[in-house]
């Protein structure tokens, strides 16, 4: 059994880009929000490199111009109409949720996106019930990536930093975990590139999900 199989007691992942594809649902959000403004929709790739920091910061880079409070007000009164429509887990997310909890390990998820959204889409796709908590930048002082959301998992989990893993999709991840002094890998299915992540010097880096149940 390897070093970090010994002493793991919990994993906490990101959502967008890491357990599931929501980019179209995002894409269709930000799209709803450009044409009030008599904008062009954008293409889903030009887009997705936005997501990761919160909406404020994925309206003010798509949305030149805009008002950013009320464009995220409108952004978060569309999301629900398509969020659970374009939303699906990415291929290795439910065996290896199965497998984490079979092994005993506790589960989070820590992600930018609002936490309402989250936990109504955990629901929709049928996972909800493995996570022991599930955070948003609504929960703690700051956002990714800072520490402050991977911290509170781990106090509300009762679960020391080196008994911990975090597994995102973006550098920002990377950043947030290593602030909190969690071991982090992440997957090259989000908004950032695998040369991007490999020049942030993850922990490790997996192709797909579908590898955790192995590596744990």
């Amino acid at each position: 059994m390897s070093a970090i199989s010994s002493r793991l007691r919990a994993v906490f992942f990101d959502f967008d880009g890491t357990l599931a594809d929501s980019y179209d649902a995002i894409a269709a959000s930000v799209n709803h929000v450009r044409a009030r403004h008599r904008l062009p929709a954008l293409p889903e790739p030009e887009v997705r490199v936005h997501v990761g920091h919160g909406v404020g910061h994925l309206l003010d880079g798509t949305v030149p111009g805009g008002d950013t409070d009320r464009d995220v007000a409108l952004y978060r009164e569309h999301h629900p109409s398509v969020m659970r429509e374009l939303t699906r887990l990415l291929p290795g997310a439910i065996s290896a949720l199965d497998a984490m909890r079979q092994r005993g390990l506790l589960l989070g998820v820590c992600s930018n996106k609002p936490r309402a959204f989250t936990r109504e889409l955990l629901d929709h796709l049928r996972v909800a019930d493995r996570f022991a908590v599930v955070l948003g930048p609504e929960d703690v002082p700051r956002p990714k990536p800072a520490p402050d959301m991977l911290l509170a998992g781990l106090r509300r989990l009762e679960v020391a930093a080196d008994e911990a893993l975090y597994v995102g999709d973006m550098t920002v991840d990377i950043e947030t975990a290593r602030a909190a002094g969690v071991r982090v890998w992440v997957v090259p299915t989000g908004s950032d590139s695998r040369a991007a992540l490999e020049a942030a010097e993850p922990d490790r880096i997996l192709d797909s999900l579908t590898l955790l149940e192995a590596l744990l």
